[in-house]
């Protein structure tokens, strides 16, 4: 009876040997089939550099993978089980000026933040966003694990500190199933914490040219059942261009109590408020002549923004058992948006609230040791918006002035997204994860200005769509692994997409969907100090969202077919310590972008086979830290990114550029309690002239030059000083 039980124990795990073998085959097969040329490059690539590792994480028994920060202690990674993903941390944020959080993001590659001013940032991944004109959309975005992307698909990332965050991790692609499977990826942002059992009061006062003051002032308290923070911030400054003025004032408050050992409460408010003046994008000819202009109708209309956004959210942990375990958020956000357009005046107000729950827990299936989790995420706003004539060529040079009310709409969005994974140690150096997210999308739009058959009231009910995903890591050792994914994404199209010139309902817009198709890796080296993260991807992207320019400052969104991305991407930084005291830490962070239109034809033009517009094909961060003692720091960065097609047919593109920029930073205790930290930065540090953002597309009207740029800033200084007392 024994030798008989033994043999079926051995047949049985020998049927399941040979079913993961064959389920790992359909996986690879269809990867290696559709990326072979990319593929090979990479392969070869890897055969000239010893086997790669990763740092065991602490965070789940199953994921043996701490994700790679650059040049950064490890953090907590906030994405589920294996699915890659980078994080920059504090100590980034401290190489870059506390107000150009652009910077320190554009250093992680395949990540490209186009920054027209303070308030115009547009977040692209992998090319995905690109030809989104104003904002970012096409990713989604978490604070403290919050969604606080709006129901259109907005992000804003302009509305949070960077002398707030502790860390920000990026989703390249549509990988994180828990995270929304969007075409772009996620952003997931975590404020700063108390450390231990402390409480520190903290200021930092910077000072800069363009009139630039901020100030951020904090208190952050821990002990065994209570973390508190409060920070308070304010900015000024007067820009670089003409009607440049950005003003604003933020409160955060970030405290979670520990009831018992099972259960914890986290309370979360953010406040922003802020004014900023827009002067818009130039022609060539004035962009070369003098970039300090704004662009004539906007500086004639003293066009602005106001904002005030609120974010409330409440969170509930609670233990099971040591292998189960749910976290719930309830939330609330409030945006009060007015906008002085030259057009038009845009005042709106959005109410958003919603709930997300995950449960996370391990089992032995089949037996094979499995983690998975399983959840829910839903958002729903109350969008209203209303547009008046502006009467600045009336109003004696005083700029906008508000006239007759020409359109009141509301519109109601609703997003449920529902989450699965399965995470399994499948051989012994082997983890499969599962992923699925299902997503139900609905807008229904309300003309409540328009009566009778000029009324353009409408619904829009997109269909469920699924989202599988599949990661796969392979350890050689504990510390040595590759990873692959494939998996599917979406993108909504935004409100203004939705809508004709006409302002009614496009009932053919469709959502974008895309299929990814990635192998990476991570390699320490010469005892962990160098490191070195290689990526190689595909995603396949139908019906395409682009928005057409149908007057000044006006657009209308449509499918235009089909693109492919592929890329490459490679991050390098090495440790070297050149004495017991001083340390040198040089980086680069390479991107390489293959993005071309597939299928597009717009009327009698046929763009298929030309690079898509608004990407870079090659950009490159790279710096040099240099660390005395613990003291004493200087960081200089290198930036270059590549020429932009600005047309689809590929008739003009931005210029190339290089950009450089250096920080000196001093840290000493002055006491036991209290410490000093000053700082000296020079941005653009050979004072070049260059295009920070573009549009695409654009047209000239009433006789007016297109306006594609953006200019960034001339040479500029800061200097921070900072006081912090510990007790």
């Amino acid at each position: 009876m024994k030798l008989i039980i033994t043999r079926y124990t051995e047949k049985k795990a020998a049927v399941f040997s040979q079913i993961r073998t064959k389920l790992l085959i359909c996986i690879f097969a269809p990867l290696l089939l559709r990326m072979n040329r990319i593929i090979t490059f990479f392969l070869l690539l890897l055969c000239s550099v010893p086997v790669l590792c990763q740092v065991p994480s602490q965070q789940d028994s199953i994921t043996v993978l701490k994700e790679v920060l650059l040049l950064e202690e490890l953090r907590e990674k906030r994405t589920t089980g294996i699915v890659p993903s980078q994080i920059i941390g504090a100590k980034i944020f401290d190489n870059v000026s506390p107000i150009d959080a652009v910077s320190a993001i554009n250093q992680i590659p395949g990540v490209y933040v186009l920054s027209g001013a303070l308030n115009t940032n547009r977040i692209t991944i992998r090319g995905i966003g690109a030809r989104t004109l104003f904002g970012t959309d096409k990713l989604r975005m978490y604070y403290n694990d919050i969604p606080v992307t709006n129901g259109s698909g907005f992000s804003t990332i302009e509305a949070y500190d960077l002398e707030n965050l502790s860390q920000v991790e990026v989703v390249k692609g549509p990988k994180a199933t828990a995270f929304g499977s969007n075409l772009g990826g996620a952003f997931l942002l975590s404020t700063r914490e108390a450390l231990g059992t402390s409480t520190t009061f903290s200021n930092n006062t910077t000072i800069g040219s363009y009139g630039l003051f901020k100030n951020n002032l904090s208190l952050r308290h821990a002990d065994e059942g209570l973390s508190f923070g409060l920070s308070y911030d304010h900015l000024n400054t007067d820009g670089y261009r003409e009607n440049n003025n950005f003003d604003r004032d933020g409160l955060l408050l970030n405290t979670t109590y520990q009831l018992d050992p099972k259960n914890s409460i986290s309370l979360l408010v953010n406040y922003i408020d802020y004014t900023a003046q827009i002067p818009s994008s130039l022609g060539i000819t004035a962009f070369t002549e003098d970039p300090t202009q704004a662009a004539f109708t906007w500086a004639a209309s003293k066009g602005y923004e106001a904002n005030k956004y609120t974010l409330l959210g409440t969170n509930y942990q609670h233990t099971f058992s040591s292998n189960f375990k749910n976290s719930t958020s309830v939330f609330y956000t409030y945006l009060d948006h007015y906008e002085a357009r030259p057009f038009g005046i845009l005042d709106e107000f959005t109410n958003g609230f919603g709930f997300r729950t995950q449960f996370i827990g391990e089992m032995d299936l089949f037996g094979i040791q499995s983690g998975y989790s399983f959840g829910a995420e839903l958002y729903k706003d109350e969008y209203s918006w209303g547009e008046y004539e502006n009467l600045y060529e009336l109003n004696n040079g005083e700029g906008s002035l508000q006239g007759d009310q020409f359109a009141d709409n509301k519109e109601f969005r609703s997003q449920l997204n529902t989450f699965a994974t399965l995470n399994m140690a499948f051989f012994e150096k082997v983890n499969l994860q599962l992923g699925l997210n299902v997503n139900k999308t609905r807008y229904d739009f309300r003309d409540l200005f328009n009566v009778g058959d000029a009324n353009q009231s409408a619904d829009r009910n997109f269909k469920a769509i699924a989202l599988p995903s599949i990661n796969v890591n392979y350890r050689f050792t504990n510390y040595q692994s590759l990873y692959a994914n494939v998996s599917r994404g979406f993108s909504n199209p935004t409100v203004e997409e939705t809508l004709t010139p006409d302002g009614v309902i496009n009932p053919d817009i469709a959502q974008e969907t895309g299929t990814n198709y990635e192998l990476g890796s991570n390699l320490f080296l010469l005892k962990n100090k160098l490191h070195l993260l290689l990526a190689v991807y595909q995603m396949d992207v139908r019906n395409l969202l682009v928005a057409e320019r149908v007057g000044d400052d006006q657009f209308v969104g449509r499918n235009a077919g089909k693109t492919r991305h592929q890329g490459f991407e490679a991050a390098i930084n090495y440790r070297w310590d050149l004495t017991s005291g001083i340390r040198m830490t040089p980086f680069i962070n390479y991107t390489y972008n293959q993005h071309s239109f597939i299928e597009f034809v717009d009327g009698d033009n046929d763009f298929s086979g030309n690079p898509l517009t608004g990407v870079p094909k090659h950009r490159l961060n790279s710096g040099l830290q240099i660390q005395f003692k613990d003291y004493l720091f200087w960081n200089t960065t290198h930036q270059f990114v590549g020429s932009i097609p600005l047309t689809d047919a590929n008739t003009l593109s931005s210029d190339p550029f290089h950009v450089f920029t250096t920080k000196w930073r001093y840290e000493q205790k002055l006491s036991s309690a209290f410490s000093l930290g000053v700082a000296l930065g020079i941005n653009n540090l050979f004072n070049v002239r260059y295009a920070q953002s573009v549009l695409i597309n654009t047209r000239a009207f009433g006789g007016a030059e297109p306006r594609y740029y953006y200019p960034g800033n001339d040479r500029n200084y800061y200097t921070s000083i900072r006081l912090r007392y510990t007790l």
